[in-house]
């Protein structure tokens, strides 16, 4: 070989296997694994314990982990792996969850809520959280309906044999987003005239978070700060465990 050859390519062969390299490099980028929300990871049983059932939106999901912490060796808490949404998703999807865990196994304790999606504004295509004020947005699910579908649900709950308990829906803070200051308590009335009618006792966390609602909630949100949402783990594991009592 002629040593002007021999030494092009002693300097372009360095040159290649980097870009060689740096083209491997981007074809598999490293990827960060997904990070999973302890709320919404499957429960296996403990043998012995009793089963307890959350159902509700994002704030008890948010109260899901802290409960399932203080139940810790006391009870099995699952939870439906999904926001369990406005009363409508319930009707359809109700009899799938109560298989939480395993199909045809019973529950001990059901703590259920539905509430903040039936109350919020949709626009008049479907946009999640519009303006309220605007022309052709209404409630996802209107007062009226909510009753209606709230006494379905509930009555479903009680047939599975269960201790089912309501826990009421939580403030909307002013300036919150797709949603009216006052609502939640509206709801609540027609949640509390179905619960009578039942005989199902509510857990009261609309008060507790009305009155700390500075401290336990974020501003114009209805979600709460992660210490919020640990006080209403403890209320909410400390009524469960009355329950099983």
């Amino acid at each position: 070989m002629k040593p002007a050859i021999l030494l092009t390519l002693m300097v372009f062969l360095p040159i290649s296997m980097v870009v060689s390299a740096e083209g491997e490099q981007k074809k598999q980028p490293t990827k960060k694994p997904k990070k999973v929300n302890p709320a919404m990871q499957p429960v296996e049983d403990v043998a012995g314990l009793p089963r307890v059932l959350l159902i509700g939106d994002s704030i008890s999901i948010g109260y899901t982990p802290g409960v399932r912490d203080l139940l810790k060796g006391k009870a099995n808490l699952h939870r439906p792996l999904t926001n369990c949404g406005p009363t409508s998703k319930g009707l359809t999807e109700l009899d799938k969850w109560l298989e939480t865990g395993g199909e045809g196994k019973t529950w001990d304790v059901i703590h259920f809520n539905w509430g903040l999606h039936d109350l919020k504004y949709l626009g008049p295509n479907g946009e999640n959280l519009a303006d309220p004020e605007a022309e052709g947005s209404s409630q996802q699910v209107p007062p009226a309906e909510y009753k209606k579908n709230l006494h379905t649900l509930a009555t479903r709950l009680q047939a599975t044999g269960a201790k089912v308990i309501w826990r009421n829906t939580t403030p909307v803070p002013p300036g919150s987003k797709g949603r009216v200051e006052g609502d939640s308590a509206k709801y609540n009335e027609l949640a509390a005239a179905v619960m009578a009618e039942l005989d199902i006792p509510t857990h009261d966390l609309f008060t507790l978070s009305k009155e700390r609602m500075n401290e336990l909630m974020r501003p114009a949100n209805v979600h709460y700060f992660p210490e919020g949402s640990q006080v209403l783990a403890e209320e909410v594991a400390a009524r469960i465990l009355s329950e099983l009592k």
